[in-house]
């Protein structure tokens, strides 16, 4: 594979920041898990979470479809709206008050790459 691990080590990081963003929230509210019912620190943790639930199945997915011989063009249109879309929703979701056009427009965007690879592994 020779595109797909590139994305993925974009979203690592930002996975790694949305990380940071909820070891300090914790932290300096004196929380050890969850959110403790404060609402800023339950919003970073459900980010951060969002985050996960999705990233990895698009990229598992995406990485299927290199290996299955799914083009360039293709991957690195899927991949950039992976990024794009990923980041959107963490603005969003993020903002106080949020900030829906991002957040839709970034779930929507990761729900198109996820049904674009998994139609396209369908179809190869």
């Amino acid at each position: 594979m020779r595109i797909v691990p590139y994305y993925a080590a974009v979203l690592a990081l930002l996975f790694l920041y949305l990380s940071y963003r909820v070891i300090e929230g914790r932290r300096t509210n004196k929380v050890s898990l969850g959110g403790g019912g404060i609402p800023a620190l339950e919003r970073v943790v459900r980010v951060h979470a969002n985050f996960a639930e999705y990233a990895p199945f698009a990229l598992v997915l995406l990485g299927m479809a290199e290996l299955r011989g799914v083009p360039g063009w293709a991957l690195h249109a899927l991949g950039a709206a992976l990024v794009l879309g990923r980041a959107s929703h963490a603005y969003g979701v993020s903002r106080t008050p949020e900030m829906f056009r991002f957040r839709i427009g970034g779930m929507m965007l990761t729900f198109f790459v996820l049904a674009a690879a998994a139609v396209a592994l369908l179809l190869t």
